[in-house]
């Protein structure tokens, strides 16, 4: 459980600051306004890059919390650059670098319970990591990426998988 969790999120989230210094370097180039790439969503109903950002973070703190039964770290949400943003990435990586296997590993069947949508529901760790934690996980940060590349940013596939 841990290698399928902690590991992965750490470095997707590593490439995930290359592809937001990307973005901010891009922005520089073409004389943007980094907020135009910050505010920029795929589509009317669906968030933000920020908020993008924002999520994927909290997905990647959150679960390997709950897996371990511990109380995920709360951030204010009150990211407004692509330094905010870089700064939320790292100290969320930093918060996985507290977690061991020996906190993780065992936890397939530990009773997972969520709050969505003004209910709350429950599952085993493994489906609750399989099936929610990580689908999320991968939306978002795929979701910023593609609103980096849908507003003109070359970005690519080996900076999305190796961060480079």
């Amino acid at each position: 459980m841990y290698e399928a969790s902690v590991p992965v999120f750490a470095a997707r989230l590593k490439a995930l600051a290359a592809v937001l210094n990307e973005g901010e370097r891009n922005a520089q180039t073409r004389k943007i306004d980094p907020q135009v790439f910050l505010n920029a969503r795929l589509a009317p109903d669906m968030f933000a890059l920020t908020r993008q950002v924002q999520i994927a973070t909290d997905h990647a703190k959150g679960a390997p919390s709950r897996l371990a039964g511990r109380t995920a770290p709360r951030y204010e949400d009150d990211e407004a650059s692509f330094a905010d943003l870089q700064a939320r990435i790292a100290k969320t990586i930093d918060y996985l670098e507290t977690f061991s296997a020996g906190d993780i590993d065992g936890s397939e069947d530990r009773a997972i319970e969520l709050k969505l949508g003004g209910r709350e529901i429950a599952m085993p760790g493994m489906q609750y990591l399989l099936h929610f934690a990580m689908p999320n996980f991968y939306f978002h940060v795929t979701t910023a990426y593609e609103i980096l590349r849908h507003n003109g940013v070359p970005l690519g596939k080996p900076l999305f998988i190796g961060g480079r």
